[in-house]
């Protein structure tokens, strides 16, 4: 694992690479809220960074604008765009031609299923997506593979709305729930690990 700043659409962007020799395919994660605290370290986006490494994934985290190293400030999810799709491009130019799984956790959800348009993954995860928090109107069905992970004790982000506005799509994601579960998948983060693996191999698109 190396940590770096790279050039980004804001300036300086910090991001952490996991080399993978012979990686089959390619991961880019996003984490939750800059100003609820949400940095790449946070527990859900390391658990999902590690659930792809075990599938043979080279992985990328990186903080959004005004997070750790990263230069600016808040963008309210539009400027976190751009950051997202820069470390698409530089993950992408590390491992040219391989299938792309893009992930998102909470904030970083609402970013991954805006950009996803734009960068094309293989696979869309979106893992407490803050529908009813944040503005999904604008939003546009990506084409690939995509999986919404939702936990159903969610104290932040409403369940309900989730459910509800997963109906609204077509074609429809798969919906993971999980029982008895926190936002924050509190003792609960070896069975988002188990999910993230079940997701991507029920997909079919991992070599």
């Amino acid at each position: 694992m190396s940590t770096q700043v790279i050039a980004g659409p804001a300036g300086d962007l910090e991001i952490a690479v996991h080399d993978q020799p012979g990686a089959r395919a390619i991961a880019v994660i996003c984490h939750p809220h800059p100003l609820a605290g949400g940095t790449m370290t946070n527990k859900v986006v390391t658990s999902t960074e590690r659930a792809c490494q075990e599938l043979g994934m080279a992985t990328l985290r990186f903080n959004f604008r005004g997070v750790g190293k990263s230069a600016g400030g808040h963008d309210h999810g539009i400027g976190e765009q751009d950051d997202a799709a820069t470390a698409v491009a530089h993950l992408r130019a590390l491992y040219p031609g391989l299938p792309l799984l893009l992930a998102g956790f909470s904030f970083g959800a609402f970013v991954a299923a805006h950009v996803a348009i734009q960068v094309q993954p293989r696979h869309l995860i979106t893992i407490a997506p803050p529908v009813g928090r944040w503005d999904f109107s604008r939003f546009e069905h990506p084409r690939c593979h995509w999986s919404v992970l939702q936990p159903d004790a969610d104290e932040v982000v409403s369940p309900a709305a989730v459910y509800a506005w997963v109906e609204t799509l077509d074609p429809k994601p798969t919906l993971h729930r999980f029982p008895e579960t926190s936002h924050f998948f509190h003792s609960k983060l070896t069975d988002l690990r188990t999910a993230l693996h079940a997701e991507i191999d029920a997909a079919g698109w991992l070599a």
